[in-house]
């Protein structure tokens, strides 16, 4: 059975970037009290994450129409990732979930696990399951949640600038752009 972790309920929760654009490394790190979980996820999860929050809040509201609205805001410094940073795992699936009970978000992490049979690995017999990765649950208010998402979004946004022509990150060295047909600017 693969290792889970819960931290419930996280006593706060983050995701930032560190290194040049185009070449970050993407985190979320969670505390609670002195333990802390880092897991390695990708720009583009941070994306989707923030734009399925708010759709997953919208249904809370509709579902449950006495909660209060959970706040983004979000103080910058106090979101700043915190060393060391020691990821416990790469990031293959986020999900969310809702505890009605003690009005909680639970955002599933699982870790991104490899499908490849090694050489000296018998294949599996039928019925066995492959190797399951990582879990960890982090229990978040949703108003943590929520500004862990816009604080993402906008590290998010500090990237590359984008092309205009083709929409596509621009490197600093270059950029190879199809609607120019190649040529570099």
């Amino acid at each position: 059975m693969a290792e889970e972790i819960d931290l419930q309920p996280v006593s706060h929760i983050t995701t930032d970037a560190i290194g040049q654009p185009g070449k970050r490394v993407f985190y979320i790190q969670a505390w609670q009290g002195t333990r802390t979980i880092t897991v390695i996820v990708e720009k583009i999860q941070v994306q989707s994450l923030a734009v399925g929050l708010e759709q997953f809040l919208a249904e809370l509201q509709q579902r449950y129409p006495d909660l209060p609205e959970a706040p983004g805001d979000y103080d910058e410094e106090h979101m700043r990732i915190r060393p060391p940073v020691d990821p416990l795992f790469r990031v293959g699936e986020l999900g969310l979930g809702y505890d009605t009970d003690n009005d909680r978000i639970v955002l599933v992490a699982r870790e991104a696990v490899s499908e490849e049979v090694e050489e000296n690995e018998e294949p599996e017999a039928e019925g066995e399951s492959a190797e399951e990765g990582r879990v960890v649950r982090f229990w978040c208010t949703r108003a943590q949640l929520r500004a862990m998402c816009h604080w993402g979004m906008e590290v998010a946004s500090r990237g590359r600038p984008i092309c205009p022509q083709c929409g596509e990150p621009m490197d600093p060295e270059g950029h190879f752009c199809p609607k120019k047909n190649g040529h570099k600017h």
